[in-house]
């Protein structure tokens, strides 16, 4: 029987995971399974590829992706491997945001690399194509891949088209902003409902340089991606050919035997936090590449980012610093002119092998950056000399913390605190406008631990801007902010107060002192007045004492490293490529 055979169309089962379910006498009842759905004895003897997508109903972001799992499929087949297309979860940011939902937005992050990573090992499968379009969808597939280290390749599901009001582009993040303007009296109702219809007319993650888009171009500069595969919006049919080639591309890695370690080096970590400076992108791609380099047991923490961040120059001209949205990115060429920009520049390691089988440069040899447009700048003449995101440390964050300045002019900020013990506490405060011009705000146990979950505070960083507060406060946490805020938010800040960090000392009118320029961020108490309250602190219980969210808060780690929850490729015996 075919199906007993070792080889097919030049590829070795008997050094493949799936050699396990399909070779051999003993995998007879493995195979009655695959012919109990249709397969045949030449589909059994070929490699088995895994096609994971996040795709479900919760929110546009993952809704177009079931479509493209099956380009995928077509692409696999027609390369001589067999497709297995299953999901995993996703938890869509902009649905949980602003409640505690938000609470499982990191930890699906961990979820999903956890599940794929089981639906791998349990049915063997030899190589990893993943189809992801919400924030932590995107990470999570890529530290997956990194952690079974089969032969895999990422493909983005798209972004959303802009929506239109007023003459003008809408992002949700309009939307975030218009709760806050209406709060403040700014719109009326008529107003704010004729922008949360217009702001989302198609399938598509969120169009700003937000956490999606950040870490679609991620997937090109780290090299996972196909070049220009993060680009097209999700509705477009140049989608369907784009994941038809990814499948082609992950049957030739596999015959190749090139694999993401191969792929996720140190330069090209560095490659992947350059994109994110230079496009303005989210701060959460300082928590996502630490994690992406632990499941490859290359050090590259919050710091080693922040170091790529400061001396990366900022082109991209996106918003939510900027004027334009993915859409308008893709029609000047997308990530890859980006990437040429940097290349052209001397910033990106351009010798970095990528999913293609040829290095970075390589793959940019006929892209030229248009002079026609303004979305992308050169790096000659750059809208600012430092990249959209900077890297603080002090006292009051000795672990280090982080904060997007794209499109800020102000970049230091001085004033008393207002300590605030959760979101939900600061977000009335904000909504009810009982704050003041100038003071920090400070929220806290909102860390990994604490919340548990990390999270995002982008409904209450938007109420402030749209009540015209965003350059006239600065707001600190342990959580974590949106990629689609803007103004002085600093995140990130460790140790977290959970842990009895600085954060969790600060009391109301007590002087904060951020400065993106030096990046500093301090707190004006000694060090016999820290040691006095720390010596007094006593550690708060959450609400969370059983189920996932208990979990996660007992494994997972400080968020300088990137808040992961497992010891990583530096404990690891034998990955799963390699059984």
């Amino acid at each position: 029987m075919a199906a007993k055979k070792s080889t097919s169309k030049g590829f070795d089962k008997s050094k493949l995971p799936s050699r396990y379910t399909s070779v051999g006498p003993a995998s007879a009842p493995h195979r009655a399974f695959y012919y109990a759905m249709g397969m045949t004895d030449a589909e059994i003897a070929q490699p088995f590829v895994g096609v994971a997508t996040t795709w479900n109903e919760a929110a546009p972001c993952n809704i177009a992706l079931m479509r493209q799992a099956q380009a995928v499929k077509k692409g696999v087949k027609a390369a001589g491997g067999t497709p297995r297309e299953f999901t995993t979860i996703t938890v869509t940011d902009g649905i949980a945001m602003g409640h505690a939902g938000m609470r499982s937005s990191l930890v699906s992050r961990e979820v999903i690399a956890d599940s794929v990573e089981l639906t791998m090992r349990g049915h063997s499968y030899d190589a990893l194509v993943g189809v992801a379009g919400c924030d932590k969808s995107l990470p999570g597939m890529m530290m997956v891949m990194a952690r079974l280290n089969v032969p895999s390749v990422f493909i983005y599901g798209g972004s959303i088209m802009p929506g239109r009001y007023k003459g003008r582009d809408l992002t949700i993040q309009d939307v975030f902003e218009a709760v806050g303007g209406h709060a403040a009296g700014k719109l009326s109702d008529q107003e704010l409902s004729d922008i949360e219809h217009a702001a989302c007319p198609t399938a598509g993650a969120c169009g700003g340089q937000f956490t999606a888009n950040t870490m679609a171009c991620v997937s090109e500069a780290i090299g996972l991606a196909l070049p220009g595969s993060a680009g097209a919006p999700a509705p477009y049919d140049s989608r369907d050919a784009l994941c038809e080639q990814s499948g082609h591309a992950v049957m030739n890695l596999l015959k190749l035997n090139l694999r993401p370690r191969d792929i996720i080096t140190r330069k090209a970590l560095e490659n992947a936090a350059m994109i994110v400076a230079c496009s303005g992108g989210s701060t959460n791609g300082a928590l996502h590449l630490p994690a992406i380099a632990h499941e490859v047991g290359i050090d590259f923490d919050l710091h080693a980012v922040a170091k790529i961040f400061k001396s990366t120059p900022y082109i991209g001209d996106l918003k939510p610093g900027g004027k334009y949205v993915a859409k308008d990115l893709y029609e000047v060429g997308g990530v890859p002119i980006l990437m040429k920009a940097l290349l052209d520049g001397g910033y990106l390691h351009g010798d970095c092998i990528t999913v293609t089988g040829k290095t970075i440069a390589e793959n940019l040899k006929s892209i030229v950056v248009p002079k026609n447009q303004d979305v992308v700048r050169t790096t000659r003449n750059p809208i600012t000399k430092t990249g959209g995101v900077v890297g603080l440390k002090g006292n009051l964050a000795t672990q280090g913390a982080i904060v997007k300045v794209a499109g800020m002019k102000n970049l230091v900020f001085r004033g008393p605190a207002r300590v605030f013990d959760c979101e939900e506490d600061c977000y009335e405060a904000v909504i009810k406008k009982k704050y003041k011009d100038g003071e920090v705000l400070v929220i806290r146990y909102e860390g990994p631990r604490g919340g548990p979950g990390m999270r995002e505070m982008l409904a209450t960083t938007a109420a402030l801007y749209g009540q015209g507060a965003g350059d006239k406060v600065a707001l600190i946490t342990d959580g974590r902010f949106s990629g689609a805020t803007r103004g002085f938010c600093i995140g990130h800040v460790g140790p977290e107060a959970a842990v009895g960090g600085t954060i969790a000392l600060v009391k109301n009118g007590d002087v904060i002192t951020i400065d993106a320029v030096k990046g500093t961020l301090d707190v004006d108490l000694s060090k016999a007045e820290l040691a006095k309250r720390r010596k007094a602190w006593k550690p708060r219980s959450h609400d969370s004492q059983s189920g996932t969210l208990w979990k996660y808060a007992q494994t997972v780690g400080d968020a300088e490293k990137g808040a992961v929850t497992h010891p990583g490729a530096k404990k690891e015996i034998r990955a799963f490529a390699d059984i």
